[in-house]
């Protein structure tokens, strides 16, 4: 199957494409090679509770630099893994899969830099799972890759997405199976190193070495087959679709950790969420809604405005000269408990201003710009709380998924590509008009 450009992509939808197969390579033997075989055998063992993910085991005592607490005992420690060996290590059992993928950064067209064609992906290594790809969602961290915001330019090509729900195929050797093979799962969608004293504590995305499925050494989840780490793994919560499922691990963590831990915010709370439409902002308006807190909404966008209240959120106001005093009017002139803020310069100082005294704002994201004014007397005088937060823990992940299986949320799907057609949805993602997730469905 011929490489497609993503203006091919950008072109007619659903087109049959032609040509022959590319050569990408000498370590393989084609799609569908190492089924020839028997699969590596997946173990035994239990890791439904919690722990870190399982790179290489090293049992034993290991001295965390700097520790106050040296020699101390942890079992089935992980080590460095070297990814581009795992093909030579494992005899060469390559597989060749239909991909989205990054050939470069930078330009006038970041799309032109999107191809989807063939790729290689190894077989899975200790303390990793290979999974069928059911369904995986777009991030604007793909579009960051694209622009190559710390990515090196020697790491492509690099196939894209951190969000995945599959089906688990094999496991690595001697990689006790989380879950069953053939199992539908979610993977949470960080990993760490699993031995420093933030992987070792409560809050592991603290981690030195903390990275994104899709960053550093790891390949992302835009393919037919993907590669996690087995510890990841999670059941597809009752209800859910593999493509609502896929929505979960960015965006709807992101979320959560802003809403629940963050901001603390518990029912009853009023929460304002600056900007309406994208997969995090409805995340947040569907997870706030669903604990029993009072949504505001702010959006420059009328229709956008109109949308989230058909959602149910209570109230939408008009980001500008107005947002403040209709904030303040709604709350009785005291002011939210807690604001999530992704756009920054453009709503910075209105978040500041609708907060009640010791409340907090909660960062995640400066889509409009990374360096607001501040104004620090209101910070101090108020006491206000500024938070930054990033993805979630594990743990997080898991109270997510619970979460939304006891509520039966359901996450909000903006549209649905195939794979081949990847370019498309990177084309709306680019846009910006979205309302919800964008999800690509891989057969």
């Amino acid at each position: 199957m011929a490489c497609l450009r993503s203006r091919a992509a950008r072109g007619a939808r659903g087109g049959e494409h032609s040509g022959s197969r590319p050569r990408l390579g000498q370590h393989r033997s084609g799609l569908g090679a190492s089924h020839r075989g028997s699969r590596p055998p997946p173990g035994a063992g239990d890791l439904s509770g919690e722990g870190h993910v399982v790179l290489i085991h090293a049992p034993g005592r290991y001295r965390s630099p700097g520790s106050p607490n040296p020699g101390r005992t942890t079992p089935n420690l992980p080590g460095r893994i070297d990814w581009q060996s795992f093909g030579l290590a494992l005899g060469g059992r390559w597989r060749l899969v239909l991909a989205a993928y990054a050939t470069g950064t930078g330009g006038d067209d970041l799309l032109a830099n999107l191809e989807v064609g063939e790729r290689e992906i190894p077989a899975p290594p200790r303390g990793f799972v290979r999974l069928a790809v059911l369904a995986a969602t777009l991030n604007h961290h793909d579009l960051w890759t694209l622009q190559g915001v710390g990515v090196p330019p020697s790491s492509f090509p690099r196939t894209l997405g951190c969000d995945v729900a599959g089906r688990v195929e094999s496991y690595g050797p001697d990689t006790p199976p989380s879950l069953p093979v053939g199992s539908e799962v979610v993977a949470h969608a960080v990993v760490t190193c699993g031995v420093c004293d933030a992987c070792l504590g409560p809050d592991e995305t603290l981690c030195r070495r903390f990275a994104l499925l899709t960053e550093g050494p790891y390949e992302g989840t835009l393919a037919e087959y993907c590669v996690v780490p087995a510890q990841n793994l999670f059941p597809i919560p009752a209800g859910l679709s593999p493509e609502q499922a896929a929505c979960l691990p960015t965006a709807y963590l992101t979320a959560y950790r802003m809403l629940f831990n963050k901001g603390g915010l518990r029912p009853g709370g009023t929460v304002l969420i600056q900007g309406a439409g994208g997969g995090l902002s409805t995340a947040a308006e569907i997870l706030a809604l669903a604990a029993g807190l009072r949504v505001i909404v702010a959006s420059r966008s009328r229709s956008k405005r109109e949308a989230a209240l058909g959602r149910g959120v209570h109230h939408a106001v008009a980001t500008g000269s107005e947002e403040v005093s209709e904030v303040l009017a709604l709350t009785a002139g005291e002011g939210v408990d807690v604001v999530l803020e992704s756009v920054g310069e453009a709503t910075w100082a209105a978040s500041l201003r609708v907060l009640r005294r010791g409340g907090a704002v909660v960062v995640a994201g400066a889509t409009s710009g990374a360096d607001p004014p501040s104004d620090l007397r209101r910070v101090f005088w108020r006491q206000l709380r500024v938070l930054g937060s990033m993805m979630g823990t594990r743990a997080e992940f898991r109270s997510l998924l619970q979460m939304v299986e006891a509520t039966r949320v359901h996450p909000l799907i903006d549209s649905v590509f195939p794979l081949s057609d990847a370019g498309a949805a990177f084309s709306r993602l680019e846009a910006g008009e979205l309302a919800g997730k964008l999800v690509v469905k891989v057969s």
